[in-house]
């Protein structure tokens, strides 16, 4: 993965600012969905991305792609189930993620066929929109805490699991700003698989579309 020019780097913070706030805003409302009405009183269901802005996270997702927001606090002892209402909250990000990436790659596919946006930095603005939430999506994905991923598996990991990531969460922690920090590139390749994936999805979902 190369560094971006500087101006990329610009186009990218509307996409980035976007896509932050929907995650969390996705993670506060399924919490408040499941009973839990911290987010919420917290100001966290909202597309304003002041709440959502984590310094160090933005700023990876600026240079590198990939990247984090400030985490939404809940309550599980609110939920029914708290184990499996802790996985659909965690996994209610991603996937508000991949659903805004749809979104932009049918906008671009129509932009493109039409010629609708003239204005090749507005291009660029949506592409950059459209790539960022879906590596958004993909890097909380990765089973390391406290990313998503690690959390997604509580619906169908044992009891044993939480006891264990709670207590090696700091672990993970260390490990994740370690790549960040020392090995981007490491971190890119091991999120390239993932990317296919959810890319070929993508592909499948707009040749529906005339």
């Amino acid at each position: 993965m190369t560094v971006p020019s500087i101006i990329t780097m610009l186009l990218r913070i509307p996409g980035l600012l976007f896509a932050i706030s929907v995650h969390e805003s996705a993670h506060g409302f399924v919490a408040y969905l499941q009973g839990d009405d911290l987010p919420k009183r917290q100001g966290r269901i909202t597309l304003n991305p002041l709440p959502h802005i984590d310094l160090f996270g933005a700023i990876a997702l600026i240079l590198f792609g990939f990247g984090w927001a400030k985490p939404v606090v809940t309550d599980p002892t609110k939920y029914k189930n708290p184990k499996t209402g802790m996985g659909l909250t965690a996994l209610a990000g991603p996937v508000a993620n991949i659903l805004s990436a749809i979104l932009f790659a049918v906008a671009l596919k129509y932009a493109n066929k039409y010629n609708i946006i003239t204005n090749k930095y507005l291009l660029i603005m949506v592409q950059q929109a459209y790539l960022i939430n879906v590596y958004l999506a993909i890097f909380n994905l990765l089973p390391i805490p406290p990313l998503d991923g690690s959390k997604i598996l509580f619906i169908f990991a044992p009891n044993k699991y939480i006891e264990f990531y709670y207590r090696y969460e700091v672990v993970g922690q260390m490990i994740l700003i370690a790549c960040i920090l020392f090995a981007p590139y490491l971190l890119s390749y091991v999120l390239q698989p993932i990317a296919h994936v959810i890319f070929t999805f993508i592909e499948f979902i707009l040749s529906l579309f005339p």
